[in-house]
């Protein structure tokens, strides 16, 4: 199923969702299980996205301990990190869209199929889940977007100290840097830190969706 995902994204990301969805299900494939798919390839780009932000942060701690060397091939090794960084965010809000975009269609369907039920009983039971489900959601997109915002401070003082080092290729700009050190490490350990939270949130959610 993650391999058909994958190659249909960018499909499903610019196409007629409702038609995407219908034709799935002719394959047999379901919005829940998209629903699952969508929210595991989420939480695998933001253990993606803190593992760049770690390599980004040893090859900035690398800059600062210079003591002589090609400067030149340090800071393509800084601007090939801040890059790669946001690529990885870039991929983790493509993710979390993709999610969005599942739950409105899966949560619509759910809510209109409660008419269809005639034993009173079963519908019931089904809304119950459908509002246990939609909290759980809720709470996993809270802490989603809450990752997600944390990681545009990361890239923005990765993009200035890789402009700051483009522009200034001695000694001098290394000290300078070793300033803003301290600040990003703060912010990539906050990034890092509620990434995690939204990974467990993840996992919580699909275990209260495939109950």
């Amino acid at each position: 199923m993650r391999i058909i995902s994958s190659l249909l994204l960018i499909f499903t990301l610019t196409g007629c969702q409702s038609a995407y969805y219908a034709t799935m299900e002719q394959v047999g494939i379901h919005k829940r299980d998209i629903m699952t798919d969508r929210v595991e390839a989420a939480s695998e780009a933001q253990e993606e996205a803190s593992e760049q932000f770690t390599s980004a942060l040893e090859a900035l701690s690398t800059l600062t301990q210079f003591d002589g060397g090609e400067l030149q091939t340090m800071y393509d090794t800084i601007n090939e990190q801040y890059l790669d960084s946001e690529e990885a965010v870039e991929n983790v809000r493509d993710r979390i869209g993709a999610v969005e975009d599942v739950s409105d269609a899966l949560f619509d369907e759910w809510r209109d199929e409660l008419d269809l039920y005639t034993s009173a009983s079963l519908r019931r039971d089904s809304e119950r889940k459908l509002k246990e489900t939609e909290r759980s959601y809720s709470q996993m997109l809270a802490a989603m977007k809450k990752a997600e915002s944390k990681m545009t401070p990361v890239l923005n003082t990765l993009r200035d100290n890789t402009l700051y080092l483009k522009h200034n290729l001695n000694a001098a700009a290394i000290g300078s840097l070793k300033s803003e050190f301290a600040g990003l490490e703060r912010e990539i350990n906050r990034a890092i830190k509620d990434m995690k939270v939204a990974i467990a949130e993840s996992d919580r959610f699909l275990a209260t969706l495939n109950r």
